[in-house]
């Protein structure tokens, strides 16, 4: 821990504690919004990580699924133009149209149908049962254009088996090119529960199954009404078709909730698939990590805050003692005035001033007259009294800010006048004899007039190194010629005026 006293200066005297205070929370803040920032990101990458992945299982799956019931369908319309099979019997015409394909689990019916549109070969039924589909949107597209190739139609419920299902189909032609039916294969819409089933989204996820035309063929969570839906002309749907994979953040226009879209085309199928992944759920672990850790930072700025404003106030507190403490080491603890050691550093300081400057430097001693009597006769506390009735007086006596008067021992003291020339130095010992003549002491029954003090004068700065002690030589002589002269007075130093000589009280 770094002491107080090894501190830089500011920072021992409190300054500038409190911008420290502030500062290293907010450094403290800055850098957890940096962190929860980055975790927000690692958040949504994981998001968009997970949605590409799912697109891509789910989407080979379908289109694999797909795929396979197209073979067949297309296996079925190769071999009705074989002779053979036209030849063959029932059963065997069956099995040579039919591979095992029709009876996987997703599969729900396998049929030929006639140019009239009734059921003739039926994969699960020797003969084939009876339904007639011409009414259908595959039969009729198929009737009306003979290059569609594979065609995969809206959710529709089996006439056959009462299962929702989409219908796979491809035309039958005649050898005469014209329209001789249509063969289709049927994929059960609980094969796209049972797969989106196993996959966990939240509770706001969804997967969208869609023909290109804008027919939403299904879409977990199951919801019966939002099956056959057309969402063309919509922003998210047109968005799908327009670009044909990629992701994006939108709104949906079913619930309005805020979802990232990841999204392709089934292999070369007419189909669109879409993962969608709520944002609010994308973000919720990591608004919990951000709870938590925001609460954490902020107690810890809380107490740093504290505990440096509590350091800070310690500081002040220190810096105010020292302070005290150095104005103690400079001040007469008795007076108030300046000690000695001030009135040295001060002297020597004038001293070098009035040598640049050329300014006249003056300087007053002043020493109490029969102090040792007033004390004998009323006691040091009395003593006491009147030292400070005296400091008191002599602080009365100057008004400029550049003076100072000082006490430098037992009744002695001394104004220093920097600045000022003979005349100056005069008129404050004027004042300040005028000032003791009204000093009293009531505890002791001192009346004005009773104190009175000796000023000896000088005026410098004189030359050499020894100047400073040479004006307070000078003033102090000055001083024992105004005691030897009667007291009471004020007596010039050898240089001022006409001479050493005294001057009236």
């Amino acid at each position: 821990m770094v002491l107080p006293h090894r501190l830089p200066r500011a920072f021992r005297s409190g300054r500038n504690w409190v911008a420290l205070s502030v500062l290293a929370p907010l450094g403290m803040l800055a850098m957890c919004g940096l962190m929860l920032l980055d975790l927000r990101r690692d958040a949504w990458d994981k998001a968009e990580q997970t949605s590409r992945n799912l697109l891509q299982v789910v989407e080979r799956d379908i289109a694999r699924n797909v795929e396979i019931i197209d073979l067949s369908l297309q296996a079925v319309v190769d071999n009705l133009r074989e002779p053979e099979t036209s030849a063959a019997s029932p059963r065997a015409r069956q099995m040579i149209l039919f591979d095992r394909a029709a009876t996987a689990r997703d599969l729900g019916v396998m049929l030929v149908l006639d140019e009239n549109g009734d059921s003739v070969l039926d994969a699960a039924a020797l003969p084939a049962r009876k339904v007639n589909n011409a009414d259908r949107d595959y039969f009729q597209a198929h009737k009306a254009r003979s290059d569609l190739g594979l065609y995969i139609s809206k959710p529709l419920v089996s006439r056959l088996t009462g299962a929702p299902i989409v219908v796979l189909s491809r035309r039958i032609d005649k050898p005469d090119g014209s329209f001789g039916g249509v063969v289709l294969g049927s994929l059960k819409l609980s094969y796209f529960s049972r797969l989106f089933d196993r996959i966990g989204l939240g509770r706001d996820g969804a997967i969208n199954l869609y023909l290109r035309e804008g027919t939403r063929v299904v879409r977990h969570p199951y919801v019966a009404a939002d099956i056959g839906v057309n969402l063309a002309g919509t922003p998210n749907f047109d968005r799908f078709v327009r670009e044909g994979s990629g992701a994006f953040v939108g709104t949906s226009v079913r619930d309005g909730v805020e979802r990232h879209y990841a999204f392709t085309q089934v292999g070369a199928f007419p189909l669109v698939l879409n993962v969608a992944l709520s944002t609010r759920e994308i973000e919720d672990e990591w608004r919990v990590k951000a709870f938590g850790i925001t609460a954490v930072v902020l107690v810890l700025c809380g107490l740093t805050i504290a505990l440096s404003l509590l350091f800070g106030r310690e500081l002040r507190r220190r810096a105010e003692m020292h302070a005290e403490m150095a104005r103690l080491s400079r001040t007469d603890a008795l007076t108030g005035l300046a000690n000695r050691r001030r009135f040295e550093h001060a002297l020597a300081r004038a001293v070098e001033d009035a040598r640049r400057t050329g300014k006249p430097l003056s300087l007053l001693v002043v020493d109490a007259d029969h102090f040792k009597r007033c004390n004998d006769i009323y006691g040091h506390a009395i003593g006491d009294e009147v030292l400070k009735g005296l400091a008191r007086c002599l602080a009365a006596s100057v008004h400029r800010p550049g003076d100072l008067a000082c006490r430098v021992g037992g009744e002695e003291f001394a104004v220093l006048l920097p600045g000022t020339d003979e005349g100056g130095a005069l008129s404050v010992a004027r004042e300040v004899h005028a000032q003791v003549s009204r000093l009293t002491v009531s505890s002791a029954g001192i009346a004005a007039g009773a104190v009175t003090v000796s000023i000896g004068a000088a005026v410098g700065p004189g030359d050499g190194p020894g100047a400073a002690q040479d004006l307070y030589r000078r003033a102090d002589a000055a001083l024992y010629e105004a005691k030897a002269g009667g007291r009471n007075q004020t007596r010039r130093a050898a240089g001022m005026g006409k001479g050493q000589g005294k001057v009236a009280a």
